[in-house]
């Protein structure tokens, strides 16, 4: 079996799937790779501790947000469960919990729409169950045997993320500790500096400005544990000021 490479995603809100560049992007993103045999995604959306996996069949869909259009809400992604994948990941990290119940939140299905939007690949959502880089990089270390088996391994976030500094009416130039951040990102990925990237919030310049909380960085950390290699930037650019790049490693 292909061995899976691994993403970080920047997942953006759900008028993502009004942007058709993005859109396209992220659909010419998974026609180049591997079909995976399923998907495990880690969103900044679900925190929870201890570590937990959602459902293993399928279940609704969390509308994780609020005073968006109808046409948001409407929106189904009924993927096959995986219980295959989810016996895998309590035998590689004993003591996850599992919520039978709980669906796949926006950071999770608005990408894989775009993606995979016959919604015919086996998907297992799992939970952040703490901030911490270098716990969640050891994370992503024990998962790293999954891809192997097909699975790709899918940290979903953004690359910079400040909604207090989000701009609907940018034009041009992104803000300043936008573009920083999102460059020292790129460059220190690219050259594998893992221990740069876990110390981010000292060693990024404007690191509490692009992201004065850092769920959604977070995933990053994960993804950097399963890879074990440096990355490339498969999407650049910004979103109302904001960093949409996303990587992809081996």
């Amino acid at each position: 079996m292909t061995r899976m490479p691994v993403l970080y995603l920047s997942h953006g809100a759900p008028p993502l799937a009004d942007d058709a560049v993005w859109t396209g992007q992220l659909a010419a993103w998974s026609a180049d790779l591997p079909r995976p045999a399923s998907v495990l995604m880690v969103s900044a959306h679900w925190e929870e501790a201890p570590l937990s996996i959602g459902a293993t069949r399928t279940v609704p869909l969390i509308y994780d947000f609020w005073g968006f259009p109808q046409h948001y809400y409407d929106v189904k992604y009924e993927a096959p469960g995986a219980p295959k994948l989810a016996e895998d990941v309590r035998k590689l990290l004993p003591g996850v919990k599992q919520d039978p119940e709980r669906g796949l939140d926006h950071g999770a299905y608005v990408p894989l729409v775009e993606m995979y939007p016959e919604a015919d690949i086996p998907v297992l959502q799992m939970s952040l169950p703490t901030l911490e880089p270098e716990w969640l990089f050891e994370v992503g270390k024990r998962l790293e045997p999954l891809r192997d088996q097909g699975v790709l391994i899918v940290g979903s976030g953004f690359t910079t993320h400040n909604l207090r500094e989000m701009n609907p009416d940018a034009q041009g130039a992104p803000p300043a500790w936008s573009a920083e951040f999102d460059e020292w990102a790129e460059q220190a990925i690219r050259a594998g500096d893992v221990d740069q990237v876990l110390d981010f919030a000292g060693k990024a310049p404007a690191a509490r400005i692009a992201h004065p909380r850092t769920e959604h960085f977070a995933p990053l950390f994960v993804a950097l544990g399963a890879a074990g290699t440096e990355g490339r930037s498969v999407i650049d650019g910004f979103w109302y000021g904001l960093a949409k790049r996303s990587f992809q490693f081996g």
